[in-house]
């Protein structure tokens, strides 16, 4: 993957660029463009928030265990941690018994399955890191919006978009110039660019399912 003319170039705008259909192949998804257009319901949006319980659980387990690695734990350093708002979101938007109400669909398993592969592999972990949060901070902005706008939603049920006390675009310059200061060898940057296609597939296979799953399931 590694050309000559890539010595020149940091490895944040490596992988902005050599993902980039990735990352369009998951944002463009029937259950995406539709949720963003307002054609779907807040228990649509409610089933993808209790995939998201399961998928950020683990991340957040890898995290803990990278934490004192010294290239990843730079970036859980970041301390953007989601669980705990997505579980503030699940008990306004189902009610007190949300977590026996939930369970992750067949695609989101084998989500699970990666991140608990890459919370052993730093490049690999990192770049799932890199795949959630960036996306949270950039993407994910957009989405809270829209929720807002199209399903009349306020900060109950929303909480998964919010940093509070997080300076945001700061925080995303930080992100890139670690990525860029990165001592990974060729081998392990493309292992980590890599993975970044692999977490935009398994994010895009959790969309799809969640398009043609039961209503009532997730």
């Amino acid at each position: 993957m590694v050309h000559v003319a890539d010595a020149e170039v940091g490895l944040a705008a490596r992988v902005r660029a050599l993902t980039r259909a990735d990352h369009e192949a998951a944002e463009t998804t029937s259950f995406v463009t539709d949720l963003m257009a307002g054609r779907l319901d807040v228990a649509a949006y409610t089933r993808l928030a209790s995939q998201h319980y399961f998928i950020y659980e683990a991340l957040e387990r890898g995290g803990d265990a990278l934490r004192t690695d010294p290239v990843a734990g730079d970036f859980v350093g970041f301390g953007l941690e989601r669980l705990p708002a997505i579980a503030a979101d699940l008990h306004d938007l189902r009610g007190p018994s949300w977590r026996s109400e939930i369970s992750p669909l067949p695609a989101t398993r084998d989500y699970l399955t990666r991140l608990a592969a890459a919370a052993s592999d730093p490049p690999a972990y990192v770049a799932h890191h890199y795949t959630r949060y960036l996306g949270d901070l950039s993407g994910g902005q957009l989405v809270r919006k829209a929720l807002r706008r199209e399903y009349g939603l306020a900060a109950d049920g929303t909480r998964f978009y919010e940093f509070p006390g997080v300076a945001i675009g700061a925080v995303k310059r930080r992100y890139r110039e670690l990525l860029d200061a990165a001592p990974w060898s060729a081998t392990e940057q493309d292992r980590f660019i890599d993975e970044v296609k692999r977490a935009f597939a398994l994010n895009r296979a959790v969309f799809e399912a969640l398009a043609t799953s039961p209503a009532e399931a997730a």
